[in-house]
């Protein structure tokens, strides 16, 4: 195991402006973490909005920090740093933000497409952050797809986004939380085009990721990976569809050939049972709302969102923008704490 953790800060992206992402942040600070974070969003609006909620937080200025070399950290010394090159964990109330700019000032609980891009910069900057081995991992709040789109801006979430950012051809979301982990074949898609994107490259590369990264993020030595099948009750032999049959079956023999610990595919209404769960380290879902439903269910407030396949560590809360909640001091920061938490056990594999 490395210790990344303790040597570098998690990048925390606020998320959409006008959300809980920004509430969130500002929370944090009012915390007794005990990993170092650097919040990147705009200071005015983290000031603002912790003004609304009543908080008195002291906002510390980042800029690019160097890898310890015999360069300093910033010049704060609120707290002593550890032996050798510790970044910096600043006591309660007190946060670091890297400042980017809205492009307008922003109102809490009002979209603004025009901020659209300040939100994608600020997932850019972690990107950038994260690859230069400036930050151990990135932590996302939630931002909002439709104003995104909405500024002319073709975008389907965070997922897709950082597998552009990274160069990465294949990423696998994953959520955390109830006890279980719950990876997905196909992520943000209609319904009535999951069965036909699920070929056997795709099943096979999904898996591989999967596995590779219960191995390389989570120390798991041999993973055991159950598959729910596409079709109700597995396909029934095939009178209930063939994808099972003539895609899955093939694919999931194969790995298991090559020593992988996969299952067949296995009907998903019986699949998210206690002693089931109890044999596996994960469960691959055909689609997003056949395995997402269960796990919310269990553990909405302290889900996490992972993105495996990725060069860097990238986490995320479970959750929307609530822009209903945002300034009123109401937002859970459950999920975003789990998030840190999964984000910075998975740095120190």
């Amino acid at each position: 195991m490395k210790n990344l953790a303790s040597s570098l800060p998690l990048a925390i992206t606020a998320g959409e402006p006008a959300g809980i992402g920004p509430d969130l942040c500002v929370q944090l600070a009012a915390l007794s973490l005990t990993t170092p974070i650097v919040v990147i969003a705009d200071k005015d609006l983290l000031m603002q909005r912790a003004q609304q909620l009543g908080l008195n937080i002291q906002f510390h200025e980042y800029s690019s920090l160097p890898r310890p070399s015999g360069e300093a950290w910033p010049a704060l010394n609120l707290s002593k740093r550890g032996e050798g090159a510790s970044f910096p964990l600043l006591p309660f109330g007190h946060v670091y933000v890297l400042h980017i700019p809205l492009a307008q000032s922003s109102q809490a609980g009002v979209l603004n497409a025009v901020n659209s891009l300040y939100v994608l910069a600020t997932l850019s900057r972690a990107v950038q952050g994260c690859q230069a081995g400036e930050f151990a991992g990135m932590v996302t709040a939630p931002i909002h797809k439709g104003i995104i789109n909405d500024a002319g801006i073709p975008f389907t979430g965070h997922t897709e986004f950082l597998a552009e950012q990274t160069h990465t051809k294949q990423v696998v979301m994953m959520l955390v939380g109830g006890g279980m982990r719950v990876a997905l074949a196909t992520i943000h898609l209609p319904l009535k085009d999951v069965a036909a994107t699920i070929t056997k490259q795709l099943l096979e590369s999904v898996t591989r990721i999967l596995h590779g990264d219960l191995q390389r993020r989570f120390g798991i030595a041999q993973p055991c990976i159950l598959v729910a099948g596409l079709n109700p009750h597995a396909g029934e032999g095939g009178y209930l569809g063939r994808e099972e049959i003539d895609v899955m079956i093939p694919v999931l023999d194969k790995l298991r050939g090559e020593g992988m610990n996969v299952s067949v595919p296995l009907p998903a209404d019986t699949l998210f049972t206690p002693h089931k769960l109890a044999q596996c380290d994960a469960v691959l879902s055909m689609y997003h709302d056949q395995g997402l439903p269960v796990l919310k269910h269990a553990s909405f407030g302290q889900g996490v969102n992972v993105t495996l396949g990725l060069p860097i560590i990238r986490t995320s809360v479970d959750h929307g923008t609530a822009l209903d909640l945002a300034g009123t001091g109401k937002a859970d920061i459950g999920s975003l704490l789990e998030a840190i938490r999964v984000a910075t056990e998975m740095a120190q594999w």
